[in-house]
């Protein structure tokens, strides 16, 4: 999808991404004020526009690279949403699967990293996320979440445009200097 600045729907989805990223003040945003080694679910909407790139291996078999961006709106963990820009760079392969990796920022420039792996990417596919960290507030972060990608329109080219759906998952905050609890009962 190219923006133009005479389309009228273009205008407005950039409204709607620029308010998605005004309301990230809470949920994700809240953090900072989260107790040590808590678990927050949370639900959320994620919508991108991208590239990719294919490499045709043979029947049956296709390579490809593929980059995303857009906003997630969060809730759950709060009670108001939360909005992030996010990037996703990732490879598949028709016979290997998926591996990706993302960057959410809220509006302060805090960031949270995850890695992205499923069977393949497409169009109902599971994707599962692990939270590996972030910066800021989130430092510390971890958790899990998964999703299913839905194309939004025909592709054109190599453009992407897209959706996921049933995007859910778990966070836990810990201070990045904390010690994660041990199940055997404490140190030996």
């Amino acid at each position: 999808m190219r923006w133009s600045s005479n389309s009228s729907i273009c205008h407005h989805a950039r409204r709607v991404a620029l308010l998605s990223l005004f309301l990230a003040t809470a949920a994700f945003g809240q953090a900072a004020n989260v107790a040590t080694n808590e678990t927050r679910n949370f639900t959320g909407n994620w919508t991108a526009t991208g590239s990719r790139q294919l490499l045709d291996l043979g029947p049956g078999h296709q390579a490809g690279i593929f980059s995303l961006s857009g906003t997630i709106l969060m809730s759950g963990m709060q009670q108001a949403k939360v909005g992030f820009r996010a990037e996703v760079i990732g490879f598949s392969d028709t016979t290997t699967g998926m591996q990706g990796r993302s960057v959410w920022t809220d509006r302060r420039g805090d960031k949270i990293f995850s890695e992205l792996s499923g069977d393949a990417i497409g169009p109902g596919k599971l994707t599962e996320g692990k939270l590996t960290g972030g910066t800021g507030r989130y430092a510390g972060i971890s958790g899990e979440y998964s999703f299913k990608w839905q194309r939004i329109g025909s592709i054109e080219g190599d453009e992407l445009t897209g959706r996921v759906v049933g995007l859910s998952g778990q966070a836990r905050f810990r201070s990045p200097g904390s010690v994660a609890p041990t199940t055997s009962g404490g140190p030996k």
